[in-house]
């Protein structure tokens, strides 16, 4: 074999074992499923507390959402949620049936959130169910969300 050839089989050799070691690193972790779920409920209770540095921690650098037909950051969606608790309102939201998806450090998330509004003090409490998905990133080694999306879930239709 020519010196030439040589260097080629080493070099392949070299990018196949990188391309294996990145594919080993990139399966999911014991427990990832659980913290990208944490990491939504977490981001669900720094909204409903108002807590902006929570939400900030949770939320990714550039974080954005797709909600009620708007787009939004993390700033302006926190402040019209202060906005509406300063009125009165009241949210409850809650993760259900969640379907995780790993690879190395993103992954999604969708969901059904299964909660209420009450928009004043003494109003109806309503049910709502939303469908929700989020992407995140692992980030110093915790799941932070980059996008994030909500769509109301249309009302059951009956068969009769």
């Amino acid at each position: 074999m020519t010196k030439t050839g040589w260097l080629f089989l080493l070099c392949s050799a070299g990018l196949l074992n990188t391309i294996a070691a990145k594919a080993q690193s990139c399966v999911a972790r014991p427990g990832d499923d659980a913290a990208v779920e944490q990491t939504v409920r977490d981001m669900f209770a720094a909204a409903s507390n108002d807590d902006v540095n929570k939400f900030d921690s949770v939320a990714a650098p550039g974080f954005y959402m797709y909600d009620n037909g708007q787009r939004f950051d993390g700033d302006s969606i926190m402040k019209l949620i202060a906005a509406q608790h300063a009125k009165g309102a009241k949210y409850v939201w809650n993760v259900t049936q969640p379907d995780v998806h790993v690879y190395c450090d993103e992954a999604w998330i969708a969901y059904v959130n299964d909660g209420s509004v009450q928009p004043a003090p003494g109003a109806t409490v309503t049910p709502m169910k939303w469908l929700e998905s989020a992407i995140l990133r692992r980030e110093d080694g915790r799941w932070r969300v980059v996008f994030f999306h909500s769509t109301r879930q249309a009302a059951e239709v009956s068969a009769h």
